[in-house]
């Protein structure tokens, strides 16, 4: 399983979630996108449905009907109604149900430096964990460690 750490910088979570929600959909995967706060996740839901047709990335919010068919899936737990495989953590917040997907994304900001940090080093050396940490530099990302 991989875990693939980005520390945000100049670019708003938004954009980032929806430029790898984007390469993930193209690949055919399915996402769910975790954050304790609601608003981050109406903030999201916004942003996907203002991309334009050309751009337009399908979603929903848990808690309706078709929560199963959404190849992406906004939402407060960690529980993956849509089959994802892979869990995007939006809001800083480390959560252990990340390892039980193939391919977990972690941002972290300024503020939520420090539990990066320690969630990194708890990761590090555990079996069957591969950990990945991504910044940017002039705006574009590159893999750091």
């Amino acid at each position: 399983m991989q875990v693939d750490f980005y520390q945000l910088g100049g670019t708003p979570a938004e954009q980032v979630i929806a430029s790898l929600a984007g390469k993930l959909l193209a690949q055919g995967q399915r996402l769910l996108v975790v954050a304790e706060d609601e608003a981050l996740l109406s903030r999201l839901d916004r942003m996907l449905w203002d991309q334009g047709p050309a751009s337009f990335l399908p979603h929903g919010i848990a808690g309706g009907t078709d929560d199963a068919r959404q190849p992406i899936l906004l939402s407060t737990s960690e529980d993956a109604p849509n089959q994802a495989r892979n869990m995007l953590i939006a809001d800083g917040v480390w959560r252990d149900a990340a390892l039980s997907y193939d391919r977990s994304f972690f941002l972290f900001d300024a503020p939520t430096l420090e539990g990066a940090r320690l969630a990194w080093k708890l990761l590090a050396g555990r079996e069957g964990v591969e950990r990945r940490y991504w910044a940017q530099n002039e705006g574009r990302w590159s893999q750091q460690a």
